[in-house]
C-alpha cells in the first residue's frame, strides 16, 4: 500500500461512514489516486461491516474505531438536539388561556357588582327603617293609633269581659307601631283607681308584664296606646286588663276584668 500506511487506521471508519468531512475527503482523494491496496482494504472493510451482525465476536472493531463511532454519535446527537425547535404553545391553547383570563376578570367584576348592590340595598333598608322610626316618633298619639287601627297588617285581638255587665274591648297589635286597646261604655273605676294593661307571656311560670294605664272619659270611652310593647306578639299568650291603685302596680292585685288571647 504505497503511501497508504497513514490511511490504514481510517479504512474501517471510512467503510462505516464514521469519518469527519476532512478525513473522508483525504481517504477518497487517496483512493482516487489509484491505490489498489487501499481500495482492496476498503472493499474488505465494507464486507466486514455487512457481516458484523453475524461475526461480531470474530470481527470486533478496534479501540480507535469504537472511539470514533462514539464521538460521531455524540456529535450527531448534540447537533440534533441543537436543531430541535423551541417548544411552541399551540394557538388553541392561547385562546383557552385568554378565555380563562376573561372569565376570571368577568367573575371578579360581577362579584364586586353584586356586593355593591347588596350593600346599597342594605343601606337603603337602614335608611327606610330609620325614616320610619323618625316618622313614628313625630306622630301624635292619635295619628299612631289611627295607623294601627287601619293598617291591614295589624292583628285584631278581641277582649271579652269576664262579667256580663261589662262591655267587651278590642285590641289591635301592629308589629312596628304598637298596641291600641279601645273601649266604649266602660264604667269609671272607683276613686283614683285605674285600668292597667298586662302582657301575659307564653313561657310557663313567667309573670305578667305591666304596661300602660288608662281611665275612661265621662262617656265611658277610652283608647290606650302602647307605642313600644315590652314583648312581641309571638311570645305573648294574651292581653289582660285589671283594676289597680292609682299609679299602677308591678304585679296584678285583682282578677282580670278583660282577657284577650293573641292566638
Amino acid at each position: 500500500m504505497a503511501n497508504g500506511d497513514q490511511f490504514r487506521e481510517l479504512i474501517e471508519a471510512y467503510a462505516l461512514g464514521a469519518l469527519d468531512p476532512q478525513e473522508r475527503g483525504s481517504v477518497e482523494a487517496h483512493l482516487a489516486a489509484g491505490c489498489a491496496d487501499c481500495a482492496k482494504a476498503v472493499d474488505e472493510a465494507r464486507w466486514l461491516v455487512s457481516q458484523l451482525a453475524f461475526l461480531a465476536p470474530d470481527a470486533k472493531p478496534s479501540d480507535m474505531l469504537r472511539g470514533r463511532l462514539l464521538q460521531t454519535v455524540r456529535a450527531e446527537a448534540h447537533a440534533a438536539e441543537s436543531a430541535k425547535p423551541a417548544a411552541v404553545i399551540p394557538f388553541w391553547m392561547w385562546g383557552a388561556l385568554a378565555a380563562l383570563l376573561l372569565f376570571t376578570i368577568y367573575t371578579s367584576w360581577e362579584t364586586i357588582q353584586v356586593r355593591k348592590t347588596i350593600d346599597a340595598t342594605n343601606e337603603q333598608a337602614k335608611q327606610e327603617i330609620a325614616k320610619r322610626h323618625e316618622l313614628a316618633e313625630e306622630l301624635t298619639i292619635a295619628q299612631r293609633a289611627a295607623i294601627i287601627l287601619t293598617d291591614p297588617r295589624s292583628v285584631k285581638i278581641p277582649m271579652p269581659a269576664g262579667s256580663k255587665d261589662m262591655p267587651k274591648l278590642d285590641a289591635m297589635w301592629h308589629a312596628e307601631m304598637g298596641i291600641v286597646v279601645t273601649g266604649q261604655n266602660v264604667p269609671m273605676p272607683a276613686g283614683n283607681r285605674t285600668l292597667q294593661l298586662w302582657l301575659i307571656p307564653k313561657t310557663p311560670g313567667a309573670k305578667p308584664m305591666p304596661s300602660m294605664m288608662v281611665r275612661p272619659d265621662a262617656d265611658g270611652k277610652f283608647m290606650l296606646l302602647v307605642a313600644n310593647p315590652p314583648d312581641n306578639m309571638e311570645s305573648t299568650k294574651a292581653l289582660a286588663i285589671t283594676e289597680e291603685p292609682a299609679g299602677g302596680s308591678q304585679a296584678p292585685t285583682t282578677r282580670p276584668i278583660w282577657v284577650g288571647a293573641t292566638s
